[in-house]
């Protein structure tokens, strides 16, 4: 039995969908069972990442466990997490992190994992920690700006990415979670190539055939724009404002090659992502 956390996210509902397709068996942890839609043969169960007894039952059974914790400084997530599969008896742990992690060059946000990534390591288990660089789906954000021919939000300048299709993060955490044989590795995520937020808007554009501009916003409008758009409290934006200006300042220009050689293919391009995601733009 594996148990997926965050099952209804990005990342959560496609690893769901990749390993019930696998003909794996799945038990989704969710906050609200009532409102998931999952596969076929899929298990629901609920769970509340502050709420450690509701994890128990959650647990009982489970022999491989993806662990995605809330982004933010409460580390309380994971280690929760973490404590009800170690008493459970879980053997096998997938933690999803995220790049730089642990980089103080990164601010407040790469401390974010830091208790966490600790508390999988010390569990006794066998697990691996995977740190994705930035996700092509963020870029759904602009959807609204792009129906309406408005400029889509800039916090990063001209900073560069390996941005990921959220796609291959899944289907390398349902290789690990299934197989094995990666205990004790951190991979970092990646796609095949750098681009920025400018870079991205113009590969949009060419997919959409229409005009995509950007507007740069300032550290005061990056965090205004994170508090009242985005709705995050004041020490997420602290945390998602600091990583924007390591991005801007050329910090996460950053391809690895874990993804092919984890799953024997090149990793997805942001052009192929927007392709397939373009009717949300329309």
């Amino acid at each position: 039995m594996i148990l997926v956390t965050g099952a209804t996210g990005t990342i959560g509902s496609e690893l769901v969908r990749q390993l019930a397709a696998r003909g794996e068996k799945v038990r989704a942890l969710t906050r609200e069972p009532a409102k998931a839609h999952m596969p076929s043969g899929v298990e629901v169960v609920r769970g509340d990442y502050l709420d450690p007894g509701s994890l128990e039952g959650a647990m009982s059974g489970v022999t491989a466990a993806f662990l995605l914790g809330a982004p933010g400084p409460d580390s309380r997530h994971d280690q929760h997490l973490v404590a009800a599969a170690v008493a459970a008896g879980v053997h096998r742990l997938v933690k999803l992190s995220a790049i730089g992690t642990g980089d103080p060059d990164v601010g407040p946000g790469g401390a974010w994992h830091v208790p966490g990534e600790q508390a999988v390591r010390d569990s006794g288990t066998e697990w691996t920690i995977l740190r994705p660089s930035s996700f092509a789906s963020n870029t759904l954000s602009w959807a609204q700006a792009v129906k309406q021919g408005e400029p889509v939000p800039n916090m990063t300048g001209d900073g560069v990415s390996g941005v990921i299709d959220p796609r291959d993060i899944s289907e390398v955490a349902a290789r690990i979670l299934v197989d094995g044989g990666h205990a004790g590795r951190t991979y970092t995520l990646t796609g095949p190539e750098t681009i920025s937020v400018p870079g991205q808007a113009a590969v949009l554009a060419s997919v959409l055939g229409r005009t995509i501009t950007t507007q740069d916003l300032s550290p005061d409008e990056t965090r205004d724009h994170l508090l009242t758009v985005w709705g995050f409290d004041e020490a997420q934006a602290a945390g998602i404002l600091s990583g924007t200006a390591f991005v801007r300042a050329g910090g996460n220009a950053i391809v690895t090659e874990d993804v092919p050689q984890l799953l024997g293919k090149r990793a997805r391009t942001y052009r192929e992502w927007a392709e397939e995601h373009k009717e949300a733009f329309a």
